[in-house]
């Protein structure tokens, strides 16, 4: 747990516990596919099942209790513009467009961005190319007035990349498409979510190429990180890699914790891994001393 003393961890995933399945379906995996507790729970065995009366203490009592400082939370839950509004030093706003099980309304989600950035200062923007019908994939040209807006403000935008966890075709989701957007927005600062596997390796060469490419391991446990991002972190990707944790999703924040002790980070990795990283994408001032 060495690398883990000192640091006060940003953590660009995380959230507030819901009844169970609130958050988690997706409309269009077919009823056969769906899960209980979640809607990937063939790979989540163990889903957080708290539904406590307050969801915003009881995430800052497990971010307290595991050393996270920050978390940036999704303007879709309203807890999340509650506990910014509450604790601004504690939680920052992305906002997600993008309705899942609907089609992409692209001149609204662009408005929204604009508003919610005016009205509650969110540092960025986020969406699943799988999640709306129809799937819309990463180099559409459906998202290019998304990715406009987000170098207009300044905002970096995190992608779902690779194959999804919910049980839908994963083609929106290819790790290539990251490629044309990136020529095509040289300013813009994407991060790649939620794995990217199985192009770990073609991720991680797309993000040598691009300087705006980088990745955040949310929705994996430590443990489980591919080993292509790991060597990556440790060598010339020491910038470009961003802790993201899943609670209470899919995954508890004990688990994550414990299981990041057994990275195998070189110590000049750690600080840039847990906060320096994202608190540059997302423009947060580094915490008093």
């Amino acid at each position: 747990m060495a690398g883990l003393e000192g640091i006060s961890i940003v953590d660009t995933m995380i959230g507030f516990a819901a009844p169970a399945g609130v958050d988690r379906e997706i409309p269009q995996v077919k009823s056969a596919h769906r899960g209980s507790a979640h809607t990937a729970d063939y790979m989540f065995t163990e889903v957080p099942d708290d539904d406590p009366d307050d969801p915003i203490t009881a995430t800052l009592t497990e971010m307290d209790r595991h050393g996270v400082g920050v978390g940036l939370v999704n303007t879709g839950r309203p807890e999340a513009i509650e506990a910014a509004r509450r604790r601004p030093d504690r939680f920052v706003l992305e906002t997600h467009v993008g309705q899942v099980g609907r089609p992409v309304d692209i001149v609204g989600e662009v408005r929204r961005i604009r508003a919610e950035h005016a009205e509650f200062g969110t540092r960025a923007v986020s969406f699943f190319p799988v999640g709306p019908v129809p799937q819309v994939p990463v180099d559409a040209a459906t998202w290019y007035p998304i990715y406009a807006t987000c170098v207009e403000l300044s905002l970096p935008v995190f992608v779902n990349a690779g194959v999804p966890g919910p049980r839908v075709p994963m083609a929106a989701q290819r790790v290539e498409g990251f490629d044309r957007v990136c020529y095509d927005f040289p300013e813009l600062v994407i991060v790649m979510r939620h794995g990217a596997e199985p192009w770990t390796d073609l991720a991680v060469k797309l993000m040598l190429k691009w300087p705006g490419l980088h990745y955040s391991t949310s929705a994996f446990a430590p443990r489980h990180y591919p080993s292509a991002i790991v060597d990556y972190a440790n060598t010339r990707g020491v910038e470009k890699i961003l802790y993201g944790g899943y609670f209470p999703m899919a995954l508890s924040l004990e688990r994550i914790v414990a299981e990041l002790g057994d990275l195998p980070l070189r110590d000049h990795v750690w600080e840039p891994f847990l906060a320096g990283n994202a608190r540059r994408v997302l423009g947060l001032a580094a915490p008093l001393s």
